[in-house]
């Protein structure tokens, strides 16, 4: 498991200084299925707006 996500979506619930994620576990979809072929066929799901949570 990763020791530290980035993530540099400061208006979401789980952005922390240092460009840092702080939620607890992290969901990553594909568009395409069970398979992706880059990063831009993926979203991660674990997003909420800061504002929303």
């Amino acid at each position: 498991m990763a020791k530290d996500v980035l993530c540099e979506v400061r208006n979401c619930h789980y952005w922390a200084e240092g460009n840092r994620c702080s939620a607890e576990a992290i969901y990553v979809v594909s568009h395409t299925g069970k398979m992706a072929s880059d990063s831009s066929e993926t979203d991660c799901k674990t997003f909420i707006p800061a504002d929303e949570a």
